[in-house]
């Protein structure tokens, strides 16, 4: 299926919450043969892009996918079963899974059973989102068997393939790209206001007592220096989610603070949140990529400590570590060069060729000889038969890929009735999540 003016490249994305597809969306806009970091060398050839987004408690809402601000040509709402079923029937280039590891494998297991004995297939891209930081072997094993996993640095590739050849598995799929969602103007000097930003996470820190210490410095801060603004940048708000849950959202501990002037809640797309920036902050959060690749400023938290749960420990070396205390008394940290470009920053403007290896290995891929062979997962019921059917089941998917009898699926869109009971049960789980089970646990704590 060779791109061409005539016919112009067809994508698919599978994403299962906001952050992935933004990873999934512009990944593809960046990797397709003929594009150059994302802008299309020739404009009659722009690629057809249809979105689909993984049925769960992380299906972004519009507003969070406006926020993403990528635009598809069609968008919806499906179920495994679904997507393999469409996967049957339509015909596209590529194919780009931006979920997460068990969702990868399965849809791996599931598009091998729907493609059997069809070569002319797209070519299957898959990776991660920010930095690994976690689960190296377990996540990558769970996405072999993609045609292609981007590692966005040196340093991962590195990791990747160890983890694959140490198995046994075949690690050329591994290839080397950066973060798509780099980009913006370097920074260049001081705003007035001289503006803090702290990147919040969903997840990190997970208790009540480090996310309202982290608040209240955030908030002294603002305090101490008046003369700047401090704003506290958000993933989502309540009631939405993204790829983490977050059960004490900020906005629910700032109702019972009394913050300055200069200190503000913001949301919207952390690259237009970065134009602003004088010193950016965080735990562990993908911005602070986003910031050193601009040359922002750029500070990494050790008030907690550094360490492995707080995923803080990736940025050892980079020269970003400080705490409060010494922001507080005006310190600015200097990122160490060599740590910054093994991370696929490419703040020495290397961003323009990233991706270059990925789209050329594509586009040999799309003019192979016979089409493509098998997807061919590492993971099977003879490799491993106690873990991959669990794996297989939570999507509805037999140990052959086949889908299991009474498997949630439709071959027409959902009726209204149907999308408000879908909206109601998404919205008792997120209410479950956010208030009934903190409570449950406190309770078990008396």
């Amino acid at each position: 299926m060779p791109a061409s003016t005539a016919n112009p490249p067809r994508i698919a994305v599978l994403a299962d919450s906001d952050t992935r597809w933004k990873w999934g969306a512009l990944t593809a806009s960046r990797i397709v043969p003929g594009s150059g970091g994302g802008v299309q060398a020739d404009p009659v050839a722009a690629p057809v892009l249809d979105g689909f987004l993984l049925r769960g408690r992380a299906t972004p809402t519009p507003r969070q996918l406006a926020e993403v601000g990528v635009h598809a040509d069609s968008l919806r709402e499906v179920t495994a079963v679904e997507f393999l079923r469409a996967m049957a029937q339509e015909s596209y280039d590529v194919l780009v899974l931006a979920l997460v590891g068990g969702g990868v494998q399965a849809v791996l297991h599931g598009l091998k059973r729907v493609w059997e004995g069809n070569p002319d297939r797209p070519v299957v891209v898959t990776g991660y989102v920010g930095v690994v930081y976690e689960k190296l072997a377990d996540g990558l094993l769970l996405r072999h068997g993609a045609d292609l996993v981007l590692a966005n640095s040196r340093q991962d590739a590195e990791r990747f393939r160890a983890v694959y050849d140490g198995v046994g598995a075949d690690s050329s799929s591994v290839t080397e790209v950066a973060l798509p969602f780099l980009g913006g103007d370097p920074y260049t000097g001081e705003h007035d206001p001289y503006t803090v930003v702290f990147a919040a996470q969903p997840s990190v820190p997970e208790s009540r007592k480090d996310r309202t210490y982290l608040l209240n410095r955030l908030v002294r801060h603002a305090r101490l220096h008046p003369e700047r603004e401090v704003l506290l940048k958000l993933r989502s708000k309540p009631g939405e989610h993204t790829t983490h849950i977050e059960e004490l959202p900020y906005q629910k501990l700032v109702q019972r603070l009394d913050p300055p002037a200069n200190f503000r809640l913001v949301y919207g797309n952390m690259g237009e949140v970065l134009d602003r920036t004088d010193l950016l902050v965080t735990i562990s959060s993908t911005a602070a990529l986003e910031s050193l690749h601009r040359r922002v400023p750029t500070v990494v938290l050790s008030d907690l400590g550094v360490r492995e749960a707080l995923g803080n420990h990736h940025f050892v070396g980079s020269g970003c570590l400080a705490s409060w205390d010494q922001l507080d008394a005006g310190h600015r940290p200097t990122p160490d060069e060599e740590w910054v470009s093994r991370q696929g920053v490419a703040a020495d403007g290397a961003y323009a060729t990233a991706f270059d290896a990925a789209r050329e290995r594509i586009a040999k891929l799309l003019d192979r000889p016979g089409g493509l062979p098998p997807l061919t997962p590492w993971y099977t019921p003879a490799t491993a038969p106690g873990y991959l059917p669990g794996i297989l089941a939570r999507h509805h998917l037999g140990p052959d890929g086949s889908p299991l009898p009474g498997a949630p699926a439709s071959d027409k869109e959902p009726g209204p009735v149907r999308q408000i009971v879908r909206r109601a049960a998404r919205g008792a789980y997120r209410h479950g999540v956010q208030r009934v089970a903190p409570v449950i646990r406190r309770m078990g704590e008396l």
